[in-house]
């Protein structure tokens, strides 16, 4: 591999660095111990950590120790509106979460060899700390001054909102996280968001102020901007989760598919381990045959097959394909067809009928009128057969898994209709 610092700024994972030059040594002096931390404020991670991880597994695979680090006290992001202080969760409830979390994070590292990592629990070094022990210990070494002017704290201090006590202290805790771990792992490199780099600097100005000899850094990646100007790791039906349970392996796959063009390339760099050559001849591709989508097909496939595995990738594009009239819709099992038809447009019906009304029903057409002219047309299919006769009924033989029927009205309009009891 080339030099990882070269690589991760190829890849534009580089937003700040508190001196890339040295850095640069010390992995070059290697193997260099880091970590990033993942605090348990859902069951699940979600595309925004899935940076995180992947760029922990490039900084591995170049021959360094990663520290995954859960366990942080429980703390949410400010809701727009009062109550003014951040939602805390049940100990217990963060305790499973915390499980979740150490169960994903594991997939994508290796544990054993040379270069093995490790999972750590801030609440071995925190929960037996006294409020006193940790104002005394820690505490004394930061200035009220300095962590108010930490751009994301000054942000909040100046809004209507505020900032609680608990997330103005969160910072120090972070600090006090990186300075344990250099002690007890010999950890010199924090990794994070760049919205985090006033925590990642509080750790390695604590270092400093209680070890001023040693030699840590900081490394923070960029915030992922999309060029619709909408948030990235989000769809019209919300986060994008790395728990199947929360975000289907269908719904995963379909959200990289869908990637903009003028997205594609920076997602690949940042997401994928194909190598720069794989990357530049996708990025190609794109310029001279967009329409082809190669490199969304490409990136949905790999991120698929990294995150949910490759037999639950191979049975999402078979479901892909099925559903635009390039497979059998009833080879596809019960769980993989109901996650591929909840991202349709779809309806519930507690009596079948003619066709041309279910079209009319679900919203593929604007009319009945409109579902005959479709159907006259030569352009209305259901379950992949085109329907022949305006009169067509549809019957309970046709129901995919006793349930569904795939509608579609020309080659890319789809919808499901679904048989409910009445």
């Amino acid at each position: 591999m080339t030099d990882i610092v070269d690589e991760l700024k190829w890849r534009g994972l580089i937003a700040l660095s508190t001196d890339e030059e040295a850095l640069r040594k010390a992995f070059a002096d290697g193997p260099v111990t880091f970590y990033c931390g993942f605090d348990p404020t859902a069951p699940s991670l979600h595309l925004g950590n899935l940076v995180q991880i992947l760029t922990m597994r490039r900084i591995q695979l170049a021959g360094n120790r990663p520290l995954g680090r859960g366990g942080a006290p429980p703390r949410r992001t400010r809701p727009p509106t009062p109550p003014p202080d951040p939602t805390l969760t049940d100990p217990a409830a963060v305790a499973e979460w915390v499980g979740r979390l150490r169960g994903q994070i594991e997939r994508f590292l290796d544990f054993e060899g040379p270069y093995a990592a490790t999972m750590v629990n801030n609440l071995d070094w925190t929960q037996g700390m006294s409020a006193i022990e940790f104002l005394r210990d820690i505490g004394r070494y930061f200035r009220v001054n300095k962590m108010i002017a930490k751009e994301a704290v000054s942000r909040r201090l100046n809004s209507d909102a505020g900032i609680s006590y608990t997330e103005f202290s969160y910072q120090i805790l972070q600090g006090m996280d990186f300075l344990e771990l250099y002690r007890r792992h010999g950890c010199t490199l924090q990794t994070g968001g760049s919205d985090q780099w006033g925590n990642l600097t509080s750790g390695t100005d604590l270092i400093h102020r209680v070890e001023p000899d040693a030699a840590v850094h900081a490394l923070a990646t960029p915030l992922i901007t999309k060029a619709d100007g909408t948030k990235f790791g989000k769809t019209e039906s919300g986060t994008v989760w790395l728990d199947a349970e929360r975000t289907t392996p269908y719904a995963f796959y379909q959200f990289w598919l869908n990637a903009d063009d003028r997205d594609v390339s920076k997602f690949l760099r940042i997401f994928s381990f194909k190598s720069r050559e794989e990357i530049e001849e996708l990025e190609k591709l794109t310029e001279e045959r967009p329409q082809a989508r190669a490199a969304q097909r490409a990136l949905a496939e790999e991120l698929t097959t990294l995150v949910h595995g490759a037999d639950q990738c191979a049975a999402v594009i078979d479901a892909s394909k099925a559903l635009f009239g390039q497979g059998e819709l009833g080879d596809l099992d019960e769980a993989t067809l109901a996650a591929a038809l909840s991202e349709l447009p779809h309806a519930q019906v507690t009596e079948l009928g003619l066709v041309t009304d279910l079209f009319a029903e679900v919203g593929l057409v604007a009319s009945k009128s409109a579902a005959r002219r479709t159907v006259k047309e030569g352009g209305a299919y259901v379950n992949n057969v085109k329907v022949a006769a305006e009169d067509a009924v549809a019957d309970r033989d046709q129901l995919l898994h006793g349930r569904w029927l795939v509608l579609r009205r020309g080659k890319k309009n789809l919808a499901a209709v679904e048989l409910v009891a009445g």
